[in-house]
């Protein structure tokens, strides 16, 4: 084997590396959007439920004034 073949398949491995590399980090890329969109309703509906909670607490406030 000379040092040009050498050299070829060194770089025909750098360059498939490289290519995993790629469609890894897109893979990667897509996940965390997804989970940043996840995440942000997630955010969304804990906010919601906390509304909730908080005038279901202020009734109860008002119920017991009342009595």
């Amino acid at each position: 084997m000379s040092t040009a073949d050498n050299f070829e398949d060194k770089l025909d491995r750098l360059i498939e590396l490289c290519q995993q590399l790629k469609a890894e980090n897109r893979a990667l890329r897509e996940r965390e959007a997804g989970l940043m969109g996840e995440r942000g309703q997630l955010l969304e509906k804990n906010e919601l439920a906390r509304q909730k909670i908080q005038t279901m607490i202020n009734r109860l406030k008002n119920l017991s004034a009342e009595q």
